[in-house]
């Protein structure tokens, strides 16, 4: 009973399954009946699923049946209507098909005015795109025209910076553009060709600076000339109040060449040119164009190779500063050698100096300091060398002055130039040695023109004249009425005159030196010790040992020196007036010129006994005793009396020297005589003595006796004259006595 309960349950289920799921179909879309059908299939029920279904779609048939049934009248009615509807469609259909060809012809045109709209609008629309297109390619291509145009023109900073625009900012706007990829790989070309044209003009730069910087440091040095003019003009001022000039109103008091600068193409120098109106004279720093290096230097750093730059402007530079401090082997000649050498090296230093303070990091201090102490170096070992050539005082003396302007110059720029004037304390020893040899020349001049003779004095005008060259005083000689004579030559005029002259030109040399008064002082009195004690001394030395120089010269010279004596403290004096120290100053140096014509006048008076010797001995060769005579002559041999008479008339020129001179210069003559008289008689070719011989030989010594007595020579006291002729009187006094006792005893 159970499992017929259990088979009718289940068929009930399987009923109620296959009606759902006929259903779903009837309600389902197609598309969706897949799984619907699955499940049946999936089923075991498959047989009664299919009765099921067939008895489903019967009693649709049916159904449908009876709806066709129902509405066929209605359906033949409206096949009839269609049928109707044919023919009218017929007739329709006709119409459209005439109406279709009627618009398809009248379109014809329409269709061609369209398709020429259409490929109108086509072109308009590809005219409108190359115009967009274009507006992006055309600025890169102007602005590499540009660049090309800059390059061409040698702007290459500025064509660098375009370059750097068209790539950063143009160039990748239209980076897809064949042209555009090729000046992107043409790029770091022109970087490179705008590196080397930038060098290029750079090293056009500095051989244009290498060859004109002669002309850089003229324009310098002639600055620091007028503000050194400048500056004495100030100072020279007299101090009024409310009259003071302004410092432009005391420029235009200067003599300045006016010049105008006017550039050079990518020469980097500016020329000047003289103007008859009077401008200031142009910085040194406005002659050069520095545009090529700052070019380059901006170039270089854009490019990241500024270190390159800077190893390479400082290698150059440092060869050129070789090249400038190399002077010419002809330099010594002329003063223009040596002004073009220190033009050179301050046309140098002054663009180095501009180039350190308008361009950090390119030229350091540190490099600047060392050129300088190669420059300073290398200068004053060629000036030693060179001025030691020089024999000119003048052109030492320029030279100096060159040094001078040449260290202010280059002081003015900041550079240490305390060298250059302790150099210059060398050169002056070199100045005086030039100095010394010069007035030794002047010297001599004067003493082999002198006329050794007093210097006659027709009128008051020429007194003054010889009394402002040479101080002397003399009380006598003024109240003595005209015409009247000095009592020294014109040598002492003139030697005095140029020793004060020596005296400036030491002084000349000392100037803007920075040498204090003493320092000045104590340089003329060493080198006018010099003068005296060397120059002067030798002259005369040399004058007094000359063989033709005469006793009256001879004379003239002690009588000249003695003066000059005198005049040694006027020197003195004179030295203190232009130096204003005084000569008691401590460590002051005294002039040796008292010591200097004292040892003059002593070798004279040495002379003039050696030449009365001389003459005296000349003398006395012709004398020509006849020792067998038998009578005496009658009065003194013939040289005798000669020989007295010449020294009467030369001791009468004595008459002007100091006492003891001329006392000494008798005294030694008269001895002289004495023994060379005595000589003659003790010859040992004297062999034989006749009494008459003797008392001709007394008669001489009679005769040489008588001219002690008369005084030839002021001074002498009593018979000290005589006393140089003892020994004679007694010798012959001796021998006459022996020969008369011998005869006597014949």
């Amino acid at each position: 009973m159970e499992r017929a309960k259990m088979a009718e349950l289940e068929s009930l289920e399987t009923a109620a399954e296959h009606e759902r799921i006929l259903r779903e179909i009837e309600s389902t879309d197609t598309a969706c009946i897949g799984p619907t059908l699955r499940s049946v299939y999936d089923g075991e029920e498959h047989g009664r699923f299919m009765e099921k279904l067939e008895a489903r779609i019967r009693n649709h048939d049916r159904e449908i049946e009876k709806m066709c049934n129902f509405h066929y009248q209605g359906f033949v009615d409206s096949i009839t209507e269609l049928l109707k509807v044919r023919g009218e469609a017929q007739k329709l259909k006709n119409q459209v098909t005439d109406t279709n060809r009627k618009l398809q012809n009248e379109g014809k045109e329409l269709l061609l005015a369209m398709e020429e709209l259409r490929q109108c609008r086509l072109q308009q629309r590809n005219i409108s795109a190359t115009v967009d297109k274009l507006t992006l390619c055309l600025p890169v291509l102007e602005m590499y025209s540009k660049l090309r145009e800059q390059m061409k023109s040698k702007r290459h900073y500025p064509a660098l910076k375009t370059l750097e625009h068209l790539e950063q900012t143009f160039l990748p706007q239209v980076s897809h553009y064949r042209f555009c990829q090729a000046m992107v790989e043409n790029i770091p070309r022109l970087r490179r060709e705008i590196q080397e044209l930038s060098m290029s003009d750079l090293k056009d730069f500095l051989e244009s600076i290498r060859k004109h910087s002669e002309r850089i440091g003229q324009t310098a040095v002639r600055q620091a000339q007028q503000q050194r003019n400048l500056d004495n003009i100030v100072s020279q001022q007299p101090r009024i109040s409310g009259g003071k000039k302004s410092k432009k109103e005391l420029s235009s008091e200067l003599e300045v060449k006016n010049t105008s600068p006017m550039s050079e193409q990518d020469s980097g120098i500016l020329d000047v040119e003289d103007e008859e109106e009077e401008e200031e004279v142009p910085g040194a720093q406005d002659l050069v164009d520095f545009s090529p290096v700052y070019r380059c230097l901006h170039i270089y750093s854009v490019l990241g190779a500024r270190e390159t730059f800077e190893s390479y402007y400082r290698k150059q530079r440092r060869k050129q500063a070789r090249l400038v401090l190399q002077p010419p082997s002809n330099m010594h000649e002329t003063l223009e050698g040596y002004r073009k050498y220190f033009n050179q090296i301050v046309g140098f230093f002054v663009v180095e100096d501009h180039i350190l303070h308008t361009t950090p990091g390119l030229v350091t201090r540190a490099c600047i300091d060392e050129l300088w102490e190669m420059a300073l170096s290398k200068t004053i070992a060629a000036l030693r060398t060179h001025s030691s050539y020089c024999s000119d005082p003048s052109l030492v003396l320029d030279l100096k002055n060159l040094i001078v302007l040449f260290a202010d110059t280059l002081q003015g720029y900041g550079f240490p130039v305390n060298q250059l004037f302790e150099m210059l304390l060398e050169i002056q020893d070199q100045y005086s040695e030039t100095l010394l040899k010069k007035w030794a020349g002047v010297f001599r001049n004067i003493l082999d023109s002198d006329n050794y003779s007093p210097i006659p004095v027709p009128d008051e005008e020429v007194y003054k004249k010889i009394v402002g060259q040479f101080p002397f005083q003399d009380a006598e000689l003024e109240k003595q009425p005209f015409p009247k004579k000095f009592p020294f030559s014109d040598f002492v005029p003139k030697v005095y005159s140029q020793i004060k002259e020596f005296i400036y030109a030491c002084l000349k040399f000392s100037e803007d030196l920075h040498l204090s008064s003493t320092e000045v002082d104590d340089m003329i009195r060493k080198s006018t010790n010099l003068l005296l004690t060397r120059t002067l001394s030798n002259c005369l030395q040399n004058v007094i040992k000359r063989k033709n120089v005469g006793l009256t010269e001879l004379v003239q010279i002690i009588i000249n020196t003695t003066h000059l004596e005198k005049s040694c403290r006027f020197l003195e004096e004179f030295i203190t007036n232009i130096t204003n120290v005084l000569p008691d100053t401590v460590h002051t140096t005294k002039l040796y010129g008292t010591t200097t014509f004292k040892d003059a006048r002593h070798a004279a008076e040495e002379e003039i006994y050696t030449n009365l010797n001389q003459k005296i001995d000349q003398f006395l060769q012709l004398a020509d005793y006849d020792w067998l005579a038998a009578a005496p002559g009658g009065r003194a041999s013939g040289f005798l009396r000669d020989l007295l008479a010449f020294l009467r008339s030369t001791f009468a020129v004595f008459t002007h020297l100091p006492g003891k001179v001329a006392q000494t210069a008798c005294m030694s003559a008269c001895k002289h005589l004495s023994t060379s008289l005595l000589q003659l008689l003790l010859e040992a070719e004297v062999r034989q003595l006749t009494l008459g011989a003797l008392q001709q030989f007394n008669l001489d010594v009679e005769e040489c006796e008588q001219f002690a007595r008369s005084g030839p020579v002021p001074g002498f006291q009593g018979d000290t004259l005589q006393l140089a002729f003892i020994d004679l009187r007694q010798v012959s006094l001796c021998v006459f006595v022996f020969c008369f006792a011998f005869k006597m005893c014949d």
